[in-house]
């Protein structure tokens, strides 16, 4: 069983979305998805998603919350712990605040989508994109990831999901709204 954390991390209506296009092997290959990764020996889901943002993305995450526990069960990949993370605030070393007010929204070519002309990162695992809330849908996403997501734009409330795959499709989800 392996633990992991996911960050979405939100400005101006947009979520910092990663495209996974940049590692040899990654189940995630072709997937949009938010930021985030494997916990260290002895990491706390706070110390963990603080450390992999900051590695993904050069951001240091000042406001965040822990908003819900994904269980992925597979036949392919074992079983995952998934402790799923939003964040609202963050200090960026390389920009100035200013950076992320002043914005364009644009068709983006990537990701066929609207996205926020707003500072993104160099990350060796994927091509980061600000994408407008409203097209994370459109995004190729994991099916699984559409509840989870949709939740997460429509209530603040804490949640438990266990997404069952056989192979690439989803088979069974069940979901506890706290």
């Amino acid at each position: 069983m392996r633990n992991t954390t996911l960050c979405y991390i939100e400005k101006n209506g947009a979520y910092l979305m990663m495209l996974r296009n940049k590692k040899k092997v990654d189940e995630n290959a072709g997937k949009w998805v938010g930021v985030g990764g494997k916990f260290e020996e002895g990491e706390s889901p706070e110390e963990c998603v603080e450390r992999e943002v900051l590695e993904e993305t050069g951001l240091h995450l000042t406001d965040y919350c822990f908003r819900g526990l994904i269980t992925f069960v597979s036949d392919e990949w074992g079983c995952e712990y998934m402790h799923l993370f939003t964040a609202d605030a963050f200090e960026d070393s390389k920009h100035d605040t200013s950076e992320y007010e002043n914005y364009a929204i644009i068709e983006d070519e990537l990701s066929h989508a609207h996205s926020l002309t707003m500072p993104v990162p160099e990350c060796e695992e994927g091509e980061l994109r600000w994408i407008a809330k409203e097209d994370i849908m459109d995004l190729n996403l994991w099916e699984g990831d559409r509840p989870f997501l949709k939740l997460l734009m429509e209530s603040d409330s804490f949640f438990t999901m266990r997404l069952q795959y056989e192979g690439d499709k989803l088979v069974k989800i069940d979901q506890k709204v706290y």
